[in-house]
């Protein structure tokens, strides 16, 4: 009993404490910086809000994530076990994290930015953070490096209006907690990183809700998407379902869907539409699934508010296939992810009156 109290009480602290140093650091951020982080207003770039805000959420994510870093070191008897991948975990961060500083900075050149996301890919890969799906070995390295990429694509692509890639994110952390606490490694590095991130993104919220103060940039996009996605091999794609040894099987799937239900619902949705009028995929636009809610008529904190609901549906279904599966859930979780994308996707097709 001691035991679980001690461990509470070390999940709130760090919690409270990430919050707090978050809320400091963005508002010191704010207070002394107001220009950095902000684009040339000449250069050619679309955004959802034409105001022009410090682009410098990142930084307090990555400062967090240095901190969780330091707290893992100094408590955890087995870091030395796992020091590999902690420690590729954080030169990909590292990289994710500084390479989108750049681009907020000087707007990187996509092949160079597609490059350093492929090398956090590779990092990860050696340090022994992979998907474990088939027999042969570089087709799961393959698939690793298009989940990291596409992943870090897909965050920076979701961050889009104010809020939104905040509150998908906490869920995402959420969930990686609650899975972890309940397969009891509660000490390991992945509660003690998303402890310390989901602080962090609940401080950033403060300021980024609708009406935001700041944004989070590429250097928070990025590092949220190599992150989430990193930690997800082992907590989604890799998870041992049926407790027994390890095959991928449709939950597993459907896990990673429910999970990450929304940055692929949006990256789909934006890349099919943008192809089907014969223009590039990677420019921007005004076409996200957030947007076409809004010409719809719905507020942007009610926007926020319904990916928040969508998510949080996602995640629970996610943790009931783990550890509560059954046929029906499964059904369940399938007819779920189908009704979201379809309805998020026609949205974006069917004509406005």
């Amino acid at each position: 009993m001691t035991s679980i109290s001690n461990t509470n009480l070390t999940i709130v602290s760090l919690l409270f404490i990430s919050f707090i140093f978050s809320l400091l650091i963005n508002y010191i951020l704010l207070k002394f910086a107001t220009t950095l982080g902000i684009r040339s207003k000449n250069q050619n770039e679309i955004r959802w809000n034409p105001q022009y805000k410090p682009s410098l959420g990142g930084i307090s994510f990555y400062i967090g994530f240095l901190f969780s870093f330091i707290f893992l070191v100094l408590i955890n008897t087995d870091f030395q076990e796992q020091k590999l991948v902690v420690l590729g975990i954080l030169l990909a961060c590292s990289l994710a994290f500084l390479m989108g500083l750049s681009d907020d900075a000087f707007n990187t050149q996509p092949l160079l930015k597609l490059i350093t996301q492929i090398i956090c890919a590779l990092v990860l890969i050696y340090s022994g953070i992979y998907i474990k799906l088939f027999e042969n070995a570089l087709i799961n390295y393959a698939l690793t490096v298009f989940w990291i990429v596409g992943m870090m694509n897909s965050i920076n692509l979701l961050d889009n209006m104010d809020g939104i890639v905040g509150i998908v994110c906490v869920n995402i952390c959420f969930f990686y907690i609650v899975v972890s606490i309940s397969l009891q490694i509660s000490s390991g590095y992945v509660s003690i990183f998303n402890i310390c991130l989901l602080g962090t993104l609940l401080g950033f919220l403060v300021f980024n809700f609708h009406p935001s103060k700041i944004y989070m940039g590429d250097s928070g996009s990025q590092f949220l998407g190599l992150f989430l996605a990193a930690i997800g091999i082992d907590m989604c794609w890799n998870m041992d379902i049926f407790n027994n040894s390890f095959s991928f099987t449709i939950e597993n799937l459907c896990v990673v869907l429910l999970v990450f239900l929304l940055p692929i619902t949006d990256t789909t949705t934006v890349f099919t539409n943008r192809i089907a009028k014969g223009n590039s995929p990677f420019v921007g636009g005004k076409d996200h699934t957030t947007h076409h809610l809004f010409f719809r008529g719905f507020s942007e904190k009610r926007i926020a508010v319904i990916y928040f609901i969508i998510s949080f549906i996602g995640i629970v279904l996610a943790y009931n296939l783990i550890f509560n599966h059954s046929v029906i859930l499964l059904y369940i979780s399938i007819f779920y992810i189908l009704t979201v994308f379809l309805t998020l996707y026609l949205n974006t097709v069917i004509k406005k009156s």
